[in-house]
């Protein structure tokens, strides 16, 4: 049975003209404005031990648009306020199922300007898009094309806090599938001196994109703080200002650990990483800003979705697992290991290493005895119940 096509979203920058901007920023209030109102309507329900599904909203909705107060609503397209009650529905899904917490009002400062459209919202013939209440199509930048055929089936136009337009196309891509399987695997270890370290013996460096920007960055921010508090236009110029700054840095990032992650997947086909958990690491004010700036979570997100693209294998190693104190020549543990430093010499066998590159070969190993032997790996303890997968060997093969 022939795998269904990969669903995947491709985002274009695009300059709409005046009308245009006009017609989405009105399209973006809107949708903000019904999300709060569901929000509040469903709140409120809640407070009286009552259920209030997507169809109640839905039918809140027509009943809005009838009043005074809120006529403006007829003036958009009715799809993307429709989309907003699917996502506010799927928001408390996952409340309810305890994998988020209670949704959140939608701010007009601080909240993603962002409009979803379904077929009926747009029309795409010869690599032209147009939207719903438009008679232009937009004029898309188109950096790369899209598969051969494809048609999308939602449509999501987005503006970012530096002004920029977006809109990405989700469509089917039959281009992406497995890659031929192949026997290598690499272990991965994270760090701040060398973004990644394999198990190789390669080290890719952290260009550390933010500390590059730092300095513009910081005078743009004082340039802002100086401004007299308010909507007044010279506070937002240089408040998009400072989000241009941002937006270099985070495009400059994103664009690298495309390219990395993209690299490993294809010549590996089992990829083991650390099980780290960064929202808890970057509340160490020493090393917060570096950790953001090396973007751990980021990474290891890429590199799941693409190994699932091209069926390839990512396994994460316990964050308790001791992959720097630990030889990966003899298995000897090492009691301490500060951070600073980065070479020592193994007690038990005399072997001199690298500390990422053991670590590294390390997360290899266990990696690949949770491949072997259906094992967890956890830190080594004193058990009855016998050795953990990082003690575990192969037989040995009879000659």
């Amino acid at each position: 049975m022939a795998a269904s096509p990969v669903k995947r979203a491709f985002k274009y920058r695009f300059h709409p003209t005046d009308a245009q901007a006009a017609e989405l920023s009105r399209t973006f209030g809107c949708v903000r404005k019904v999300y709060n109102l569901a929000l509040a309507a469903r709140t409120e329900a809640w407070t009286r031990q009552e259920r209030v599904n997507y169809n109640a909203t839905s039918a809140m909705l027509t009943a809005w648009k009838k009043t005074g107060e809120l006529a403006f609503l007829n003036e958009v397209s009715s799809v993307p306020l429709q989309q907003t009650l699917r996502h506010l529905q799927t928001a408390f899904t996952h409340f309810f199922a305890k994998r988020a917490k209670y949704p959140r009002f939608k701010s007009r400062k601080k909240s993603r300007r962002s409009a979803e459209y379904t077929t009926s919202g747009f029309r795409f013939r010869n690599g032209a898009l147009t939207l719903a209440k438009m008679t232009d199509p937009l004029e898309i930048v188109w950096s790369r094309p899209l598969p051969e055929g494809a048609q999308p089936s939602t449509v999501t136009v987005s503006q970012d806090t530096a002004g920029r337009w977006f809109v990405s196309m989700l469509c089917d891509d039959p281009t992406v599938g497995p890659l031929p399987a192949i026997d290598t695997a690499v272990g991965v270890d994270v760090g701040l001196d060398h973004l990644l370290t394999l198990s190789t013996g390669e080290k890719i460096a952290n260009p550390r994109h933010e500390r590059r920007d730092r300095g513009r960055l910081a005078k743009a921010q004082r340039e802002l703080s100086r401004k007299a508090k308010g909507d007044g236009a010279n506070r937002r110029k240089a408040r998009c200002k400072v989000a241009k700054i941002h937006a270099r840095i985070a495009d400059r990032r994103r664009d690298m650990l495309h390219k990395i992650t993209t690299r490993l997947v294809r010549e590996n086909q089992t990829l083991v990483i650390e099980d780290l958990t960064v929202r808890n690491m970057v509340r160490n004010h020493m090393l917060a800003r570096a950790i953001s700036d090396a973007s751990w979570s980021e990474f290891r997100s890429m590199l799941e979705y693409k190994a699932a693209w091209y069926g390839r294998e990512v396994i994460a190693v316990d964050r308790f697992f001791p992959s720097s104190r630990l030889c990966s020549a003899c298995g000897t543990l090492k009691d301490k290991m500060p951070l600073n430093v980065r070479t020592w010499t193994c007690d038990g066998c005399g072997t001199t290493h690298d500390r990422d590159v053991n670590a590294a070969n390390n997360l290899l190993a266990a990696g690949l005895a949770v491949t072997v032997c259906g094992a967890g790996v956890r830190p080594q303890r004193r058990t009855p119940g016998g050795q953990s997968a990082t003690k575990q060997k192969a037989p040995r093969r009879e000659p």
